[in-house]
């Protein structure tokens, strides 16, 4: 199962988000998610668990948990949506198309 965790402090790193839900039971990956520019911690992450019944005792007993003074939330991740047109910044804008503003100024 995949599990969101949100609220992460900046200061977590993979193997911190391993070893938090290592006690209950088998954590096949754990990544908190960076960003592009900054290379920072943008605050979540996923932890893939390969047991669900550990999966779901881990999200119960996790969620609200307190880790780096940060309560932290924690959910089983739903599935990514579709970001078509989306680009890194997170909007559909596009300056540099057909339809620029200086197409027809000259």
């Amino acid at each position: 199962m995949n599990i969101y965790v949100s609220n992460l402090s900046f200061n977590v790193q993979d193997e911190d988000l391993r070893e938090f839900f290592a006690p209950y039971g088998e954590v096949t990956s754990a990544k908190v998610i960076m960003d592009k520019i900054t290379n920072q911690s943008r605050g979540f992450g996923f932890v893939e668990m390969a047991d669900e019944t550990a999966s779901k005792k881990a999200i119960a007993e996790l969620d609200g948990a307190t880790i780096e003074n940060r309560t932290i939330k924690v959910n089983e991740a739903r599935p990514r949506e579709d970001r078509a047109g989306r680009n890194d910044y997170g909007n559909s804008r596009n300056f540099n198309n057909a339809n620029s503003y200086n197409k027809n100024r000259y």
